[in-house]
């Protein structure tokens, strides 16, 4: 067990009076064990108690040859896993389950009277999972260093005539080369229309002399994801995407500098889009300015207006700004990841935002 962060959890449950708690999602598991468990259908829980008598139930399919540091309690699949797990519940006491628990599991605990009160206990692990502690923070460093480079040696193929999804195809082959376990997510290779589209969907489509091409990348090292976005453009810049891509930049710069701890999430969203409205663009950028991140590309909390949550320490999340034109077929998004320090913000992408023209060989 990471002992630090199980801690940290315990203490979560304290203060929030919820004596016990269910853990299942196996992304939650790796990070207070540091063991991978895929159980697919069948049960898999981690009982958390703050009497410090902690258990994993788990399928006898998935034996451990590292002591996890953590009770084992096996079944099998003739046997009821949930009525395993309810002889550890203390039944006159509230319980947390988390959001991914199947229903099936948890209707089953409640027919068993198994815990006085059912209650969401994911924002327990949620928030302090958000603050990176300092192994994730080097972590993500690292997996970002390398999203730099592997941004680096895509934008070269970026001017080659190769398709959205050839495109798509060679990313993956670079994190591959590079070293890491896969990409955070289905990387977005966009030119023209499709970049002015802000979660375009890659397809077979070809990029054209004049065209801006937005590349958002990431890539999963030692489990950790990076995420970053430029937009480039093939052959030339026209002045109205320098006018677009300057006031992108900019909006980014402002929510950039108004990350740090003591402000809200939704001030840092407030900066940016408040300078894209300034420029009388708010309408089109329809998206939130970022997400946290970790383990998981997009992990509990945003960066949004409606989130009041108060910025701390430990924290890492993208700010990715954007305007789309899809009638101009012009879209233009940058983002960085930033993680907060006791003062401020450390950018952890370091790759150019100046303006990039990419000779075209299409």
């Amino acid at each position: 067990m990471k002992v630090n962060r199980v801690n940290r959890v315990l203490k979560a449950m304290e203060e929030k009076g919820i004596p016990q708690l269910i853990v299942s999602d196996p992304v939650a598991i790796f990070y207070l064990t540091g063991k991978w468990i895929l159980p697919g259908e069948r049960l898999l829980a981690l009982y958390l108690n703050t009497n410090g008598k902690h258990k994993l139930v788990i399928n006898r399919l998935f034996p451990q040859e590292k002591d996890l540091g953590v009770d084992l309690i096996w079944y099998d699949d003739m046997q009821d896993g949930v009525q395993i797990l309810s002889q550890f519940v203390e039944k006159d006491k509230p319980i947390g389950i988390d959001k991914v628990w199947p229903s099936r599991f948890l209707i089953r605990l409640q027919e068993l009277s198994a815990g006085s009160k059912f209650v969401n206990g994911s924002p327990l692990i949620d928030y302090v999972r958000m603050i990176k502690d300092a192994e994730e923070q080097e972590l993500m460093r690292k997996s970002s260093k390398i999203n730099d480079e592997v941004m680096e040696k895509l934008l070269p193929w970026a001017a080659k005539g190769l398709s959205e999804n050839q495109l798509n195809d060679k990313a993956r082959e670079l994190y591959a080369q590079a070293g890491c376990e896969g990409v955070s997510f289905d990387p977005i290779t966009a030119y023209a229309k499709g970049a002015a589209d802000p979660h375009h969907v890659t397809d077979d489509a070809r990029g054209k002399y004049g065209d801006c091409v937005i590349l958002d990348i990431g890539g999963r090292k030692d489990n950790y994801a990076s995420d970053m976005t430029r937009t480039v453009f093939l052959g030339k810049v026209s002045e109205r995407q320098k006018e677009i891509y300057n006031i992108v930049l900019e909006a980014q710069l402002r929510g950039i500098k108004a990350a740090k701890p003591g402000s809200r999430m939704c001030d840092v969203d407030l900066a940016a889009r408040g300078y894209i409205e300034q420029k009388g663009y708010g309408d089109q950028f329809p998206c939130r300015t970022g997400h946290t991140i970790g383990l998981e590309d997009h992990e509990f909390g945003d960066v949004s207006s409606v989130n009041t949550d108060i910025i701390k320490p430990g924290q890492c999340f993208s700010v990715e700004p954007g305007i789309y034109l899809p009638e101009e077929e012009i879209g233009v998004r940058i983002e960085d990841l930033v993680l907060i320090t006791e003062n401020g913000c450390e950018v952890l992408n370091r790759f150019t935002k100046e303006i990039i023209v990419l000779p075209f060989e299409g």
